[in-house]
């Protein structure tokens, strides 16, 4: 039997590498190239120490170095200097790393000016240094990317899966999966198949979909939300809402989706998430404790809801919250929106609910990472609109999970919060989360956040 055959059957055809020595060795190997760049500019600091010949090294040298080895990791890193493509592109990594070379070098001498200290600067030394600091980082990132091409071949975990069509020769020798045999669909009305998809998808880098004609535009929807790569074998050019095309092995593929995000976003919205999240935990536990009191005594049942919701990549997750309805009348599956005389919500829940304190339990799923503080809002599995189910409204629902879900988000500092009686209602939300992720910013979630207090008590939270 044949590997295409093997793929065939359901029989995934494994890379050199497994996916999971595969994504420790990036994150060893980027981590390698600060050490390394740090070396370089260590050696490149010793030669202007050699040059000038000081008698002794005053403490404020030494300050100096240590926060231009500071300064440089930090644009080197904002530069995507450390990206993982940087590893196996030599042209590209050093591009990355001299611009921020040469970036760093530009501030450290626009505080020299700053401080009067042009003239105390050592030319000679100086320029030496910069010479040498240069050569090794070049000498270093082309050594780097010759070693890991040598070594790993590609780095990127992909995946291809085969849906009713013929594979390809081309992609031989990379993860296979036949679509049919390992149960996967593209049935966007059901939230539980796109979760088992997520799964699937969650340890890859890219996805490459070969499939039947009939079958590319749901794969196209199926692929906008889950957070990575996503292709589909397609010669010709369809009305499919492309990025971009590539080419492998001589076969045409159609990218229809990636992250809204690159890495260092990510880390900077999640290194935001945890400045806020951490002190607001301590800060509100005390409130919380009290709200979780008096829960217990106004009703019998958990302190906590939990309910299933879909997160980024199409995942689904527990959604937690301070529950705020009686036990036998919650509404799990979430059919049935809150209404302003809904008579499942207790006393201490109509307080929490107009307050939106019955949200703070949402900062435990930022903490652990299935939330962010400012996203789309992740909605109940049967939530409707108009007696519609919301994903049947606009199949554009889907594309708003490239991103972690928020606590708050656009649509909720705009007013778009409340029952969703009518189809406009989730609309509105839908064109702000989608305007969100495609203007994403950092100053943007700080302004989010800001303006979130003044719609924490709003007409429509009941």
């Amino acid at each position: 039997m044949t590997k295409i055959d093997l793929a065939l059957h359901g029989a995934p055809v494994r890379t050199p590498l497994a996916k999971a020595a595969r994504r420790n060795a990036k994150i060893w190997l980027c981590l390698s190239l600060i050490a390394l760049d740090a070396v370089a500019l260590a050696f490149g600091f010793a030669v202007i120490l050699i040059v000038e010949a000081p008698r002794s090294i005053s403490d404020g040298l030494l300050t100096a170095m240590v926060g231009a080895l500071l300064v440089h990791a930090a644009i080197a890193f904002q530069n995507q200097a450390y990206n993982p493509r940087c590893l196996t592109r030599p042209i590209k990594s050093c591009r990355q790393t001299l611009i921020s070379f040469a970036t760093t070098l530009l501030v450290f001498l626009l505080v020299a000016f700053s401080l009067r200290v042009t003239g105390k600067v050592p030319r000679f030394a100086l320029g030496m240094g910069m010479v040498t600091a240069v050569m090794l980082l070049v000498a270093q990132r082309l050594l780097v990317c010759y070693l890991v091409r040598r070594a790993f071949g590609q780095l990127s975990a992909e995946l291809v899966i085969v849906d009713g069509a013929n594979l390809p020769a081309a992609y031989l020798g990379r993860d296979i999966v036949d679509a049919r045999a390992s149960g996967l669909r593209t049935n966007l009305d059901d939230p539980y198949m796109l979760d088992r998809l997520g799964t699937v998808l969650q340890d890859y880098d890219r996805v490459t979909i070969v499939c039947a004609p009939e079958y590319k535009a749901e794969w196209a929807r199926a692929l906008k939300g889950v957070n990575i790569l996503g292709e589909i074998v397609m010669p010709e050019i369809a009305e499919l809402g492309p990025l971009t095309t590539r080419q492998w092995g001589g076969v045409t593929t159609l990218v229809v989706s990636w992250g809204p995000l690159n890495r260092a976003n990510r880390v900077k919205k999640r290194a935001l998430d945890l400045a806020v999240t951490i002190p607001a935990l301590f800060v509100l536990a005390p409130l919380m404790l009290l709200v979780a009191v008096a829960i217990k005594l106004d009703t019998p049942g958990p302190v906590f809801f939990r309910q299933e919701r879909m997160g980024r990549g199409n995942r689904i997750f527990r959604i937690l919250k301070f529950r705020s309805m009686r036990v036998e009348t919650s509404d799990a599956n979430g059919a049935r929106s809150a209404s302003r005389d809904d008579d499942r919500i207790t006393r201490v829940g109509r307080i929490i609910r107009a307050t939106s304190i019955d949200e703070l339990p949402q900062l435990i799923n930022v903490f652990s990472g299935e939330m962010s503080l400012v996203g789309p809002r992740p909605h109940a599995l049967g939530s409707t609109a108009g007696n519609e189910l919301f994903w049947r409204v606009d199949r554009q629902y889907w594309h708003r999970h490239a991103l972690k879900p928020g606590i708050t988000g656009l649509a909720q500092i705009r007013g778009f919060r409340g029952a969703t009686n009518t189809r406009r209602d989730i609309l509105d939300r839908l064109e702000a989360d989608l305007e969100y992720q495609q203007g994403w910013s950092l100053l943007r979630d700080v302004s989010i956040l800001v303006r979130t207090a003044q719609v924490l008590v709003h007409r429509n939270a009941y």
